[in-house]
């Protein structure tokens, strides 16, 4: 697999974090993994981070991605959740410093552009593309495949942005 790029995908959540594993081989998009960090809704958030971490921690080490792509802030109207959010996508941004990867941020609107060609898909239509754009063998789960469709959106503009 020489040449090869290997993209992690992260959909921040204190409840549900979405991560997802692309490569890419040429200009092929090839699926390796993915899968949701679950963590009850009853722990502190505190605890909720360690939790985060730890399952990061583990899937940096057993897919271990050349680059991380994440879902950037978005507006939100409670406050009390974007600060939940940024929390989680903090703990996401650490774990991956510490691994030494470069990070790249994209807003959840272009990352569904990029994906089904409308920055307004909702979150069926996002993991249909994946199951098409990957050939999965199911519809992944929406947290799943929003990971999924980060890596994507990071590797595909790799693909056609591309310097030199």
């Amino acid at each position: 697999m020489s040449g090869a790029r290997r993209a992690l995908g992260l959909d921040p959540g204190t409840r549900k974090f979405g991560w997802g594993v692309v490569d890419r081989v040429g200009t092929r998009l090839v699926h390796v993994a993915h899968g949701i960090i679950a963590v009850k809704e009853t722990l502190p958030l505190w605890e909720r981070l360690v939790l985060i971490e730890a399952g990061l921690v583990e899937v940096v080490a057993a897919h271990r991605p050349t680059e991380v792509s994440i879902e950037s802030l978005f507006f939100a109207k409670d406050a009390q959740a974007a600060a939940k959010l940024g929390h989680a996508r903090g703990v996401a941004m650490l774990v991956c410093a510490r691994a030494g990867l470069d990070i790249a941020e994209y807003p959840p609107s272009r990352v569904k552009r990029s994906v089904s060609g409308s920055g307004r898909s909702d979150k069926a239509q996002v993991a249909q593309m994946m199951r098409i754009i990957l050939n999965l063998p199911e519809v992944p789960k929406a947290d799943g495949a929003d990971a999924l469709a980060c890596a994507v959106t990071h590797l595909q503009r790799a693909v056609f942005h591309r310097v030199g």
